[in-house]
């Protein structure tokens, strides 16, 4: 089992009806869905990896509303709070959301060919070796054609550039040797040997990066 993340790995705070509020994901979801709009398909099946509270379920479902969209994450706290979410917002193109651990092998059977597949903020919690197995099971899961974006913190050609990067991956390092920022070229060729092309990778706020994957058709 893995040991618990420090506090800075994963703040939310638990409101009055239940759901979870995050402030990291209150401050990035407008620039996340940015990106989105400019590089998810039109209409389709779109599945978000590790939805966490369901913000940015309940964000993206509104930016993108041509797409059915299916939030999932692996604890119960959390896909309760994204229940709640869904139930209240009442969008007609955002389902329940679903169990499912982005880093174990195999769930790519279980979700059906999907148009977009979204991860935000969970390879610097994982390992490498399950980092690798989440992007392998992304290209299995993507139709032809189908796309992938993935966001979040990033070492650039090996090297933490701020301050405040360093001290975050060097919190995670502590609890867990297995974890922490992974390279944003590791990051490139773990899509291309799975079987995707880069079509971007944007700097964003905070010191962030999005790559966008396409599995070509």
């Amino acid at each position: 089992m893995r040991p618990a993340l420090p506090d800075t790995a994963n703040i939310a705070d638990t409101l009055e009806d239940g759901r979870l509020f995050a402030p990291s994901a209150a401050r990035n979801t407008a620039q996340i869905c940015t990106v989105l709009r400019d590089v998810a398909p039109h209409s389709g099946r779109a599945l978000e990896l590790a939805s966490g509270t369901g913000q940015h379920a309940l964000a993206f479902a509104r930016a993108c509303p041509g797409l059915t969209w299916v939030p999932t994450d692996v604890d119960p706290a959390r896909l309760r709070s994204i229940g709640i979410y869904v139930s209240e917002a009442q969008l007609e193109n955002l389902t329940l959301p679903v169990p499912l651990d982005a880093a174990k092998e195999g769930w790519s059977k279980t979700t059906g060919p999907l148009d977009l597949i979204v991860l935000v903020n969970l390879l610097h919690l994982i390992s490498a070796p399950e980092a690798q197995t989440l992007v392998r099971e992304v290209a299995l899961a993507l139709k032809a054609g189908g796309t992938f974006m993935l966001y979040g913190p990033f070492m650039r050609s090996g090297e933490l550039t701020s301050e405040g990067d360093a001290r975050f991956h060097e919190s995670l390092v502590s609890t867990d040797t297995n974890i922490g920022y992974k390279d944003d070229f590791d990051v490139i060729d773990w899509a291309v040997e799975a079987g995707l092309d880069v079509a971007h990778v944007l700097e964003m706020p905070a010191n962030n990066l999005s790559f966008v994957f396409c599995k070509p058709e």
